[in-house]
C-alpha cells in the first residue's frame, strides 16, 4: 500500500512539473514528447486535482487562466480517449450538454450572419448581425448556473482552483460578446476594410473560447462533477436552474434522483460533502436559524442589519412594533421604548393617518408597497413600506425602510470593483 502510494505522489509531482514547464514556456509538442508514458492515461479528475494542489501551493489562479488550453492541449490525446459520461435527459449535465450543442449551432449561424454583414453592409444584414449576437449571449445562463450554481456545489467538495479559473474566461468571453455587440450596432461609417478587421478581431477569439470552454467542461468539469457529487446536490442544482433559465434547451423529466436524495435527506451528515451534509453542519451550530434561503445565527442576522445604510422598522400584524435597527447613521431616532408599542402611537397626529391608511391597504391586500420621498435638514429622503405576507397569503405586518439617497444621487460615470 504504501509503494501505491509513493507511486501515485511521485505521478503527481511529475503531472505538476508538466504544467509549471508549460508556465515557464517550454513547447507543447516538447513536453508530450518528454512525457508521452505519463500522459497516455491522465483522467479529467487528475488534472483537476494537479491544478488545485498548485493553487494550494501558491499559484494564483490568474496564472492558470491564460494557459489552461495550453493544459488542455497537452492532456487531448487522453481526454479524447475517455467516453463522455453518459446521463439522462432532465440530469443538469445533460441539460448543460444540450446547451453546449446549441451554442455551437449558433456560432456557425453568427459567423454566417457576420459575413454577409462585411460583404454586404446595409440595414438588413447589420440587424442580422445584431439579432445573431443577441442569440447567442442568451448562452450566459449557461456560464450563470455554472457559477452560481454547478460551482458552489463542487467547492464544497474541495474543488475550487478550476472554478477560479472558469469564471475568469467567462467574463473574457462575455467581454467580448459585448464588444463585438457594440461594433454591430454602430452606424456604418462605410469604411468596409475597417468593419472588416474589427469584427474578425473579435469574433476569432470569442468563437475560440467558447468552444475551448465546451471543450473542457465535457471532458475535465463534468467527469469530475459527476464524480463528487450526489444525487442530492444535482437534485438541487436542477430545481434551481429555473430561476436563472436556460439557453436553447430545456431539461428534460426522464432523470429521477435515486434513493440517494432520501438517504442525503435522512442522514445529512452522512453525505459524503454534498448540500446537505454542508447545511446540517451549519443547523448545528448553537443559535442556527434556518431561513428561506441559507442559515444564520441570531448575531449575524443582527450585525447584518445594523451594518445596512438604511433604516428599518418592523410593525406586526397586531400594529405593534416589534424591531428598529441601530445603524450608524440613524435618520429618525428610535428608542427601545417604543418596542411593544402600538404603531399609531409612534407618529405625530397631522401624518398618523396616512401611516394608517397605508396599513389598512397592506391588511386588505389592496396593495404590497407604498412609497414617497421627503427633503428634511440637508437630506434626500426615500422612504418605503413594505407588506409581509405568508406563502397562505395572510397579512403579517409591515416593514418601513428610510435611505438618505442624497451622496447616490451625486454619483457619475462608473467604480470598479476594485477601483480604489
Amino acid at each position: 500500500m504504501s509503494e501505491l502510494i509513493n507511486n501515485q505522489s511521485q505521478r503527481e509531482e511529475k503531472l505538476k512539473s508538466i504544467i509549471r514547464q508549460l508556465h515557464e514556456g517550454r513547447p507543447v509538442e516538447e513536453i508530450k514528447l518528454a512525457f508521452a508514458d505519463l500522459l497516455e492515461d491522465v483522467g479529467p479528475d487528475e488534472i483537476v486535482r494537479i491544478e488545485e494542489a498548485l493553487v494550494a501551493e501558491g499559484l494564483d489562479p490568474a496564472e492558470i487562466q491564460p494557459l489552461c488550453d495550453i493544459h488542455v492541449a497537452v492532456f487531448k490525446e487522453s481526454l479524447d480517449a475517455r467516453a463522455t459520461p453518459e446521463t439522462i435527459p432532465g440530469h443538469p449535465v445533460f441539460t448543460y450538454r444540450a446547451e453546449n450543442l446549441g451554442v455551437q449551432r449558433v456560432l456557425k449561424e453568427l459567423a454566417e450572419a457576420l459575413d454577409d454583414y462585411k460583404n454586404l453592409p446595409n440595414q438588413h444584414t447589420q440587424r442580422a448581425a445584431r439579432d445573431a449576437v443577441a442569440k447567442l449571449r442568451l448562452y450566459d445562463r449557461h456560464y450563470l448556473r455554472k457559477e452560481n450554481l454547478l460551482f458552489p456545489y463542487l467547492e464544497r467538495t474541495g474543488f475550487s482552483g478550476p472554478t477560479k479559473v472558469m469564471w475568469g474566461v467567462h467574463d473574457q468571453i462575455r467581454g467580448l460578446w459585448k464588444a463585438l455587440a457594440e461594433t454591430v450596432s454602430e452606424p456604418h461609417s462605410g469604411d468596409q476594410v475597417s468593419l472588416e478587421a474589427r469584427i474578425d478581431a473579435l469574433f476569432g477569439p470569442l468563437d475560440e473560447a467558447i468552444r475551448g470552454m465546451v471543450y473542457k467542461e465535457e471532458h475535465i468539469l463534468f467527469p469530475a462533477a459527476l464524480e463528487r457529487l450526489n444525487d442530492a446536490d444535482w437534485a438541487a442544482i436542477r430545481d434551481q436552474g429555473e430561476e436563472i433559465g436556460y439557453a436553447y434547451a430545456r431539461p428534460g423529466r426522464a432523470w429521477v434522483p435515486g434513493m440517494a436524495v432520501a438517504e442525503a435527506q435522512t442522514e445529512p451528515a452522512a453525505a459524503h460533502g454534498g448540500a446537505a451534509a454542508e447545511l446540517a453542519r451549519i443547523e448545528a451550530q448553537a443559535g442556527a436559524i434556518p431561513l428561506n434561503v441559507g442559515v444564520l445565527t441570531v448575531q449575524q442576522v443582527d450585525l447584518m442589519l445594523q451594518a445596512l445604510p438604511v433604516d428599518v422598522t418592523f410593525v406586526d400584524e397586531n400594529d405593534e412594533v416589534r424591531y428598529f435597527s441601530q445603524g450608524r447613521e440613524r435618520i429618525f431616532q428610535r428608542s427601545p421604548a417604543i418596542i411593544g408599542r402600538k404603531v399609531q402611537n409612534c407618529h405625530p397626529p397631522q401624518s398618523v393617518h396616512r401611516v394608517l391608511e397605508i396599513l389598512d391597504d397592506f391588511r386588505a391586500d389592496r396593495r404590497d408597497v407604498a412609497e414617497f420621498w421627503i427633503q428634511m435638514h440637508g437630506m434626500f429622503l426615500h422612504i418605503r413600506y413594505f407588506a409581509l405576507r405568508d406563502p397562505a397569503g395572510g397579512y403579517r405586518g409591515t416593514i418601513e425602510v428610510t435611505q438618505n439617497l442624497t451622496p447616490l444621487r451625486s454619483l457619475e460615470g462608473e467604480r470598479r470593483l476594485l477601483d480604489s
